[in-house]
C-alpha cells in the first residue's frame, strides 16, 4: 500500500514537471516571437526616422529627462519583480504580494507617463497620422504600451491568487513566466529608450 502511494506519488510529480517544462518552452517561444515582433517595428523605425514629412524630428518633440523618468521607473519595477522572485525562494507570501505590487505601482506610473506623452504630442498635432515617422513612433512605443498593460493585467490576477492559495506551484510558476515576461519588456525599453529618445536628442 505505502509503495502504490509513492509510486503514485511519484508519478503525479512527474505529470507536473513535464507541464511545467512544457509550459517554460511554450513561453520561451513566444518571447521569441515577440523579439521577432519588436526587431520588425525597430527596422521600421530606423527606416521611418527621417521621413517626418517637414514637421519635426524626434529631438525637437521629444524630452530627454521625461524619457529617463520613464526608464528609471520600469528599471525600479524591473528591480522589485526581482526581489518578488527571492521572496518566492523563501516562500515569503507576505513579500511577494509586497513587491509586486510596487511593481504594479511603478509599472502604472511608467504607463501613465507615456500615455500622457502621446496625448501631449497628439493635442499639438503630432499625432501618429502626421508622418510616417510619428507612425513609426507611435507603433513602436505603443506596442511596447500595450505589453506594460498587459503585464499590469497579468499582476492583478496574481495578487488575488497568491493572497488566497499561497505559494503552490502552479502560482510559482505564474510569477516565474510573469517576471521573465517583465524583464523582458525591461530590456526593449532600453532599446526604445536608446534609439529613439537618446539618439533622436542626438540626430544620430
Amino acid at each position: 500500500m505505502s509503495e502504490n502511494m509513492s509510486e503514485s506519488v511519484a508519478i503525479t510529480h512527474s505529470h507536473e514537471q513535464a507541464v511545467a517544462d512544457k509550459t517554460a518552452f511554450g513561453f520561451w517561444v513566444y518571447l521569441m516571437t515577440d523579439c521577432v515582433l519588436f526587431a520588425t517595428l525597430f527596422a521600421t523605425y530606423a527606416v521611418l526616422h527621417n521621413n517626418t514629412y517637414g514637421g519635426p524630428a524626434g529631438a525637437e518633440l521629444f524630452k530627454l529627462p521625461y524619457a529617463l523618468v520613464e526608464t528609471l521607473l520600469l528599471l525600479t519595477s524591473s528591480f522589485t519583480c526581482g526581489l518578488a522572485m527571492i521572496a518566492l525562494q523563501r516562500r515569503d507570501k507576505r513579500q511577494i504580494i509586497g513587491w509586486l505590487s510596487g511593481t504594479f505601482l511603478l509599472g502604472g506610473a511608467f504607463l501613465a507617463m507615456e500615455l500622457a506623452e502621446f496625448s501631449h504630442l497628439a493635442a499639438e498635432g503630432h499625432s501618429w497620422t502626421a508622418s510616417a515617422f510619428m507612425s513609426a513612433f507611435f507603433t513602436l512605443v505603443g506596442t511596447h504600451g500595450a505589453h506594460i498593460t498587459v503585464g499590469l493585467l497579468w499582476i492583478l490576477v496574481l495578487l488575488p491568487r497568491i493572497a488566497r492559495q499561497g505559494i503552490t506551484p502552479h502560482t510559482a510558476r505564474r510569477l516565474a513566466l510573469f517576471s521573465m515576461f517583465w524583464h523582458f519588456l525591461d530590456v526593449v525599453w532600453i532599446m526604445i529608450f536608446t534609439i529613439v529618445y537618446l539618439f533622436g536628442a542626438l540626430h544620430v
